[in-house]
């Protein structure tokens, strides 16, 4: 059991599940809600759908995997009582699973995503697994690149989704041209608050991890510019976002969706502005680990606002 547990605290079990209720939430609430005329209607590709998701989650569970292998020393400074890897599972079994579920993934996703009409989306998961790899050998340790990397990672989780639905049907895109760019303009405004609201914990956890970094010559942000640059990197995105989502919410209100905009503003703007408290008189490593956990609770309740294109439908 023990070894179970550590099993998938290795893969991050939570941050799984979040990747199967967004892209749930995605496929169900805004593709379904974008076109309501193809529901039910194709079970194969219900089928596909979900051997996406299964891929989706094995990638990043490989991805999790391989980044605890290579983080070993830094992460016995940084968080010595989570570490797994050579404690509970020994080296050999992390990088046999990190290669069995990297298999997995890309045959889930080329059984999902054929070749013949999508084979650019096969590469774009390859890409995914090789992009994880160099991101825990190399790019985590630089400055700026390897934030880009996990905030592109994880808008690829939406973007995905938006792409494996075409080619659709010449007839469908040719009668439904208003639907498909609905559909386009959603998967941007999701998938650009995924990559910016991951951009900024990616750049707290960078804060929060500043001595273990160090110690082993890392190069992240706030090694290299400071940790008050770092803040002020920090709160410029996040201001960004916070006035990216209230003018959003203008057109929200304007289309009658009150309940919607209510939504945004209380679980989602203004825990945003608390993160911006936060971070002002954030100190110790605890301190940026609490902003770290407060800036996961708003990427989930951000998601979690797909459900009201069902309640508007």
């Amino acid at each position: 059991m023990k070894l179970v547990a550590a099993f998938f605290r290795l893969i991050r079990w939570p941050n799984l599940l979040f990747i199967v209720i967004t892209q749930l939430l995605f496929e169900y609430c805004i593709y379904e809600r974008v076109y309501p005329e193809i529901v039910g209607v194709d079970i194969t590709e219900e089928l596909r759908f979900i051997a996406l998701i299964i891929a989706s989650v094995f990638i990043a569970a490989a991805g999790y995997i391989i980044n605890d292998y290579f983080d070993h020393n830094i992460d016995q400074i940084n968080k010595p009582d989570k570490v797994v890897v050579n404690t509970i599972i020994s080296r050999r079994w992390v990088i046999f699973w990190h290669m069995l579920l990297s298999l997995l993934g890309l045959y889930l996703t080329a059984y999902a995503l054929p070749l013949n009409k999508y084979w650019h989306l096969v590469l774009g998961n390859m890409a995914s697994i090789v992009a994880l790899w160099l991101y825990s050998t190399t790019f985590k340790k630089k400055l700026l690149i390897g934030n880009v990397i996990i905030s592109l990672l994880t808008a690829w989780v939406i973007i995905v989704l938006f792409f494996s639905k075409y080619p659709l049907s010449e007839d469908l895109i040719n009668a439904n041209l208003h639907q498909r760019v609905r559909f386009f303009r959603l998967m941007i405004v999701y998938a650009s608050f995924a990559f910016i609201i991951s951009l900024i914990r990616e750049v707290v956890k960078d804060m929060e991890d500043i001595a273990g970094d160090q110690k082993y010559g890392c190069t992240t942000m706030p090694i290299v510019w400071g940790i008050n640059a770092s803040k002020v990197f920090v709160a410029v995105w996040t201001i960004v976002l916070i006035a990216a989502l209230i003018i959003l919410q203008l057109y929200v209100v304007g289309m009658g969706w009150w309940l919607s905009a209510l939504y945004c503003i209380a679980l989602i703007v203004f825990p945003l502005f608390i993160v911006l408290k936060k971070l002002y008189n954030a100190k110790q490593p605890a301190d940026y680990h609490l902003i770290s956990s407060l800036i996961k609770l708003i990427m989930f309740t951000g998601i979690l606002s797909m459900l009201f294109f069902r309640y508007y439908q």
